[in-house]
C-alpha cells in the first residue's frame, strides 16, 4: 500500500505541478494542437514511469521539474496557446488588450508626472523671469530718479536715487544665483502677481518722472519763446527803424552840387516829398507807442480834430499826421524858424546863407552833429520842436519818466530810437526851411481852412473813398501837409475830406 500509495501521490504532485507552471506561465498560442496532446501524454507516461521508482520520486522531483519549464517555455516561444485538460484555445486577444492597458496605464502615470514636473519647473521659471523683469524696471525706474534729480542738482535725491539702484542691483544678482542653483520659489504664482504689480509701480513711477522732466522742459521752452519774441520785436522794431532813416535820408544824391543860379521848385518838391516820408515815420512809431501804453487812440483823435467823420478806422493817422506837421512847420515862414526874433542880421537871411546851410546839413548825421555842436541853431531847433511834439504826459507815459525831456531841455541828447526819429525828422523840416530861404523871393507856406470846398489847384486828397461817394460834395476836414508857393508855382496842400457833423 505504501508503494502504490506512494506512486499514486507522487503522480498527483507532478501533475498539480504541471497545472501550477501551467497557470503560471503566459498564455501561448500553438499553431498545431497536436503538439498539446503530445506534451502531455509524455508528461504522463514520464510521470507513470517514475512513479514505479520509488526511491527516485522525492530527489528528481525538482530536477523534473525544471526540465519541465524548459520544455514548456521553449513551446511557448514556437507555438501559440496553452493547453487545459487537452482542450485547445486561440490566441486570446482580451489578455493582450488587458497587458496593453495595464502598461499603457503605466506609462501615462509616468508621463503624468514628468508633465507635472516639467510644468512646474517652468512656471518656477516663468516666476523667476517675472522678478528679473521687475527689477530692471525698479533700477530704471531709479536711473529715472537719479537724472531728475542731477537738474536742477538735489543732493539727497541723488543719494537715494543711487541707493535705490544699488539694492535692486543686488537683488538681480541674488536672482542670477538662484536660476544657477534651481531654488525656484515655492509659490510661483503668487510670486508672479507680486512681481506683476511691482513691474507696474516702477513703471508708473518712470513716467511720473518722465513727466515732471518733460514738464520743466516745456517751461524752460516756454521762456525761451518768450525770450526769442521778445528778441524778435526788438529786431523789428529797431529794423523798422533803420528802414525809416534809410527811407528819411532819401539819398539826396541829385542835390549834391546844387547851386543857387540852379535852383528850382522841383528841387523843393523833392525835399518836401522825402519830409512828408520822415514825418509819417515818426507818427506810425509814436502810434504804435500810444498802442503800447494803452492809449484811447480815438479819444486822442478827438482831442485834435473835432467833429470828424473818417471813412476808414485807419485814418485817424492823419490827425497825428496833421498835429505833427502843424506843430513841426510852426512858424517856417520866419527866418530860423524866429529862435532869434527880430535880431538876425541882414546877411543871415542872404538866400546864399541859407543854401549853403543846406549843403552842409543834407549829408551829415544827425546824431554826431548834435553831439559835436549841443548849441548850434539846429539843436536849438530840435530841442524847441521836441518840447512843442511830446507832450509832458505822453512822454511819461511811453517811458515812465520825463528823463528824456529834462536832457533835452538841457542840450543833451538822448540816445533813443524815439528821439532819433524825431531828430531824424526834425532835420527834413530843417533843410526844407534852409532851402525855401534859399528862393527869391523865399517860398511862402499855406493851409486850407476847414469846411473849405476841394479845389485841384491848391489841394490834394489823402483819402480817395471821398470821391467815391454818392451824398453831398466833402468839405475839408482838416489839413494834413500845408502846401507851398514858390513864385508862380503852387505845391499842392495834403488835406482830408469829409463829410462834417452838424450840431
Amino acid at each position: 500500500m505504501d508503494h502504490n500509495g506512494g506512486l499514486l501521490s507522487s503522480f498527483n504532485f507532478a501533475h498539480l505541478e504541471l497545472e501550477y507552471y501551467a497557470c503560471c506561465l503566459p498564455p501561448v498560442c500553438y499553431k498545431n494542437t497536436a503538439h498539446l496532446d503530445l506534451d502531455l501524454c509524455s508528461y504522463r507516461n514520464f510521470c507513470m514511469m517514475e512513479a514505479v521508482k520509488p526511491s527516485a520520486v522525492t530527489p528528481s522531483k525538482s530536477k523534473w521539474i525544471r526540465s519541465l519549464s524548459k520544455v514548456l517555455h521553449l513551446h511557448t516561444a514556437t507555438a501559440g496557446i496553452v493547453p487545459d485538460d487537452g482542450v485547445q484555445k486561440v490566441k486570446s486577444k482580451d489578455a493582450e488588450e488587458w497587458n496593453d492597458s495595464k502598461t499603457a496605464k503605466r506609462l501615462s502615470k509616468k508621463f503624468d508626472s514628468l508633465h507635472d514636473e516639467e510644468l512646474e519647473r517652468k512656471v518656477a521659471l516663468e516666476a523667476l523671469i517675472a522678478k528679473i523683469f521687475a527689477t530692471v524696471s525698479a533700477i530704471k525706474a531709479g536711473y529715472a530718479q537719479l537724472q531728475h534729480a542731477q537738474s536742477p542738482y538735489d543732493a539727497e535725491g541723488i543719494q537715494a536715487a543711487d541707493q535705490l539702484i544699488v539694492t535692486d542691483l543686488k537683488k538681480l544678482s541674488e536672482l542670477k544665483q538662484c536660476f544657477l542653483k534651481k531654488q525656484y520659489d515655492p509659490s510661483p504664482e503668487h510670486t508672479m502677481i507680486l512681481a506683476d504689480i511691482q513691474e507696474q509701480k516702477s513703471l508708473s513711477k518712470t513716467f511720473e518722472i518722465m513727466g515732471k522732466k518733460l514738464e520743466s522742459q516745456l517751461k524752460l521752452k516756454e521762456s525761451e519763446i518768450i525770450f526769442l519774441r521778445e528778441k524778435l520785436d526788438e529786431s523789428n522794431k529797431h529794423n523798422r527803424l533803420l528802414g525809416k532813416r534809410l527811407n528819411q535820408s532819401g539819398q539826396l544824391f541829385v542835390l549834391d552840387n546844387l547851386q543857387l543860379s540852379s535852383l528850382t521848385p522841383s528841387n523843393f518838391s523833392t525835399v518836401l516829398g522825402q519830409t512828408v516820408k520822415s514825418i509819417r515815420s515818426f507818427v506810425r512809431l509814436m502810434l504804435d507807442e500810444m498802442k503800447s501804453a494803452d492809449w484811447d487812440i480815438n479819444a486822442a483823435a478827438s482831442s485834435i480834430e473835432q467833429g470828424v467823420v473818417y471813412w476808414k478806422a485807419d485814418d485817424k493817422c492823419f490827425t497825428f499826421e496833421s498835429f505833427i506837421c502843424r506843430e513841426m512847420f510852426k512858424a517856417f515862414h520866419h527866418p530860423y524858424f524866429s529862435l532869434y526874433g527880430n535880431s538876425i542880421s541882414e546877411g543871415k537871411r542872404r538866400p546864399q546863407v541859407f543854401i549853403d546851410r543846406f549843403m552842409e546839413m543834407k549829408s551829415v548825421k544827425v546824431g554826431e552833429y548834435l553831439a559835436v555842436k549841443p548849441k548850434s541853431t539846429f539843436a536849438k531847433f530840435c530841442r524847441t520842436k521836441y518840447l512843442q511834439v511830446v507832450h509832458p504826459r505822453m512822454e511819461s507815459s511811453f517811458f515812465g519818466n520825463l528823463s528824456n525831456r529834462d536832457m533835452v531841455n538841457s542840450y543833451q541828447f538822448p540816445d533813443t530810437m524815439f528821439f532819433a526819429l524825431f531828430t531824424e525828422m526834425a532835420k527834413r523840416v530843417w533843410l526844407l526851411h534852409c532851402l525855401a530861404f534859399a528862393f527869391e523871393p523865399e517860398a511862402s507856406i499855406f493851409q486850407i481852412s476847414k469846411g473849405c470846398r476841394f479845389s485841384e489847384v491848391y489841394m490834394e486828397s489823402v483819402a480817395e473813398e471821398a470821391f467815391l461817394s454818392s451824398e453831398s460834395e466833402p468839405g475839408v476836414a482838416f489839413t494834413v501837409v500845408p502846401g507851398f508857393r514858390i513864385h508862380k508855382t503852387v505845391i499842392q496842400a495834403q488835406v482830408y475830406l469829409s463829410q462834417l457833423k452838424t450840431r
